[in-house]
């Protein structure tokens, strides 16, 4: 039992919206296979890294107020100031976007920056171009979703790829939210964007990797200074 514990705590778990396609590449594998082995052993490789894909780990989340923690696993593809978009009601004024790309080998599974309620949720079909694309904000298919925080209203938008056609939701509006709850996935390649008002310096510098639920991205606080960042 104790040999048993240990492989179960060493493997990371899968999340459920993943069975379905695991199973689909492993039987697709074994019919591959009935006209030629080799292709058997590559159908595998591919339903490996399938599970893999819709790994679900456990994540250590922050839970200060004034914190905000990234809501994906990947690179920091932007940080500045921008105007928000209009279905998310955040006015126009400029504010702090936080984007973060997500490539086919990162975890898709989408963590709440912020503890809060959920006041408004949109829906909005658009174009599948490079997620990395800043445009990308404005015309790719796209989930969006505001959230009450002891800060004020945030805003979190998932962005369909490339190659992802499923934004996958499982909030509704009402809920109440923790930092670093899950709240939905996307499938395959995607981008998150968290946009951040008032008083928020950013703690991560593009081009860096983020933890979804652990790194810190950004900060509440009058007081607080912008960290300086370098590329090795």
């Amino acid at each position: 039992m104790h040999i048993l514990t240990s492989i179960r705590n060493v493997l990371t778990p899968i999340h459920r919206a993943g069975y379905p396609f695991i199973a689909a590449f492993f039987a697709i594998s074994v019919i591959l296979g009935l006209f030629w082995q080799p292709l058997f052993w590559l159908g595998l490789i591919l339903t490996a890294w399938c599970a893999y894909f819709f790994r679900d780990p456990e994540r250590v989340t922050p839970v200060a107020d004034h914190l905000v923690v990234s809501p994906a696993d990947g690179r920091v593809s932007f940080v500045g100031l921008v105007p928000p978009p209009v279905e998310l009601g955040l006015g126009s004024e400029p504010v702090l976007r936080v984007s973060v790309f997500m490539t086919v080998f990162d975890c898709h599974v989408n963590r709440a920056p912020m503890r809060g309620r959920i006041v408004r949720m949109l829906y909005r079909e658009g174009e599948f171009k490079n997620a990395e694309l800043d445009k990308a904000s404005e015309v790719n298919e796209r989930n969006s979703l505001v959230i009450e925080t002891p800060q004020g209203e945030i805003g979190v938008v998932q962005i369909a790829g490339l190659i992802a056609r499923r934004i996958i939701s499982w909030s509704r509006v009402e809920d109440r939210i923790e930092a670093g709850e899950r709240f939905g996935l996307i499938r395959f390649g995607s981008r998150l964007d968290v946009y951040l008002p008032g008083s928020v310096k950013p703690r991560v510098a593009e081009g860096q990797t983020a933890i979804a639920g652990e790194t810190v991205i950004a900060e509440f606080g009058e007081m607080l200074k912008s960290w300086p960042a370098r590329r090795d």
